[in-house]
């Protein structure tokens, strides 16, 4: 992309930040896919399992703010989770209208299997992992700013 946008035509699709982040947004999950797949998950439930091995027990309202997913979104991606047996969905003590998040034994486990996709996303995307680095400091920089 060039440093200012094309004057004689700003609506260029080449010129175009939403563009880039599309495509470059499904060129990345198409490289998580095969990675996926032998784990049974999608790269939705990839996301969710990601927030929690790291939060682990967690509120649905909390792991909708950490996968920035509102509740509606996320409700079905829990239930395909919880019937393949990876978490639990369960009522608060106290507060019946909050659910709690919680993994099983085999979410647990799925851990290890997960450990493996970081850096094999690394190798397939051929990129240096500074340039990685940078590249995610600035779209949390776009995501804030978009907010």
């Amino acid at each position: 992309m060039s440093d200012a946008l094309d004057t004689a035509n700003p609506l260029a699709l080449e010129e175009q930040v939403c563009f880039a982040l599309s495509v470059a947004a499904r060129g990345v999950v198409g490289v998580y896919r095969p990675l996926l797949e032998p784990m049974g998950l999608t790269h939705p439930q990839y996301l969710v399992m990601l927030a929690l091995w790291q939060h682990s027990p967690v509120s649905v309202r909390r792991l909708s703010e950490l996968l920035q997913l509102d509740p509606g979104t996320l409700s079905p991606l829990l239930k395909r989770l919880e019937a393949v047996g990876y978490l639990r969905r369960e009522r608060k003590p106290g507060d019946e209208r909050s659910l709690a998040i919680t993994l099983t034994g085999s979410g647990r486990a799925l851990r290890e299997e997960a450990l493996k996709i970081p850096p094999a996303v690394v190798q397939r995307l051929g990129m240096p992992i500074e340039e990685l680095r940078a590249l995610h400091a600035a779209l949390t920089q776009v995501i804030a700013a978009a907010k």
